[in-house]
């Protein structure tokens, strides 16, 4: 019978994986805390319609992209892409927005349909920070310093460049979005394949192409900066000089404009030299009209997503782990039945008191648990036979310095040892 294997572009996490995993994110998770974020958590699968109104129709997201199905009473349904569409619709679905600030953030699989490659796979992990009710340019720049934080702590900073843009209001895209597609059309035939289907949908993502040849055509066309009021300007001009207050450098990139139809003014992304043409490791933006689109009130709204997959590529390029691999502070050495019994006893005591103990399972020889003692990498052997049976003792051995092996009441063994944690 042949094996079944697992769905492409959908990866296992094996234990050193799962570990990088576990330590990116409850190092940002930690930091996050630090700027009053609260955790929230919502399912990975949604009604269908949630996406098609949040993101946007002319997304490829929602029209290339999508996990989507009929469940058995034919509801549509969709496993979530992003996190941002869930997130309002939770916290509209629980009355958080109402007359109330929030900062939120979540982490978990996102979903979809697109080639796989090294960084970018169909089941994909994203870090999310949300928050609700700011209409200032200050959370903005609160929200960009975050994620400058995060790289910062994961020793990425010098790896990646924040890139900006002011998006404007939805008005004056309209005005800009008509000025380009008039330039645009003049070189229709010109345009790579995908601008050619964009420039009747979703024009302003033609300004994100990487096609060399509609790169050159965009050199000459009409700029989103042209068509903003003073306002707006002032309100993008207010995130720089904060994000220039703290010492964050940044590039302007007036060709950035996201992937998702509810950005509004500010939009920002971090990217990197390191990962190839996978270039973004996450970014996001202020998007003042998704929860109004998703039927709650008017609500301001910024945030972003990183890839937390990217994350994990740029640290193995540079080597910025800690030790990952968990050794234990203690393994047991137990000979004969009664000894294993008491040794047993001991190592729930230890654990207890937060002292890893590991041991070696099933009836095995003195040698060979002597042997995985020393492989485990654990700082300390403690050895109960017959004679430490006997006497109510152990026999402490150090396994990795020079110190004499010494015998051990029973009943001292967990203090002598917190004592020995506590001096080194």
């Amino acid at each position: 019978m042949s094996k079944i294997q697992a769905i492409r572009g959908m990866n296992d996490l094996l234990p050193l994986e799962a570990q990088k995993f576990h330590y990116v994110t409850n190092t940002i998770a930690e930091l996050i805390s630090t700027y009053g974020f609260e955790p929230i958590a919502f399912p990975i699968l949604e009604k269908t319609e949630l996406f098609i109104r949040g993101i946007g129709t002319h997304t490829d997201v929602v029209e290339k992209e999508m996990y989507t199905f009929l469940d058995r009473n034919d509801e549509s349904l969709s496993l979530r892409p992003e996190g941002t569409a869930g997130c309002v619709r939770a916290a509209l679905e629980h009355g958080l927005l109402h007359n109330q600030i929030q900062k939120l953030w979540y982490s978990g699989p996102m979903f979809r349909y697109e080639r796989p490659q090294k960084g970018r796979y169909r089941q994909f992990h994203q870090l999310g920070v949300e928050t609700f009710g700011i209409a200032s340019a200050d959370i903005d720049a609160e929200v960009i310093s975050i994620f400058a934080a995060i790289l910062k702590k994961l020793g990425l900073k010098t790896h990646a460049r924040l890139e900006l843009n002011n998006l404007g209001q939805k008005d004056e895209r309209a005005q800009f979005r008509q000025a380009l597609t008039a330039y645009l059309e003049q070189y229709r035939q010109d345009l790579d394949e995908d601008s050619q289907r964009r420039l009747a949908t979703n024009p302003l993502r033609i300004l994100d192409s990487k096609v060399e040849s509609t790169k050159n055509i965009l050199q000459n066309a009409p700029k989103l900066a042209d068509y903003l009021s003073p306002k707006t300007q002032a309100h993008f001009e207010n995130v720089i000089t904060r994000l220039e207050a703290i010492g964050i450098p940044y590039v302007l990139n007036p060709h950035l404009v996201r992937g998702l139809d509810y950005y509004n003014l500010t939009a920002f992304e971090w990217t990197t030299d390191l990962l190839g043409s996978q270039s973004a490791i996450g970014g996001g933006g202020r998007y003042d009209s998704l929860v109004t689109e998703l039927g709650g009130d008017n609500t301001p709204a910024f945030g972003f997503a990183i890839g937390l997959e990217r994350l994990i590529l740029l640290l193995d390029q540079i080597n910025a782990y800690p030790t990952l691999n968990h050794t234990p502070d203690v393994f047991l050495v137990a000979v004969g039945a009664e000894a294993a019994i008491q040794g047993f006893k001991l190592m729930q005591t230890l654990r207890d008191h937060n002292i890893s103990t590991h041991m070696s399972h099933g009836d095995t020889s003195f040698k060979n648990q002597f042997k995985k003692a020393d492989k485990s990498g654990a700082r300390f052997a403690i050895i109960i036979g017959e004679d430490e049976l006997k006497n109510n003792e152990v026999s402490l051995k150090y396994l990795r310095e020079d110190h004499p092996q010494a015998n051990i009441s029973y009943t001292k063994v967990t203090e002598h040892l917190l004592e020995i944690k506590k001096r080194t």
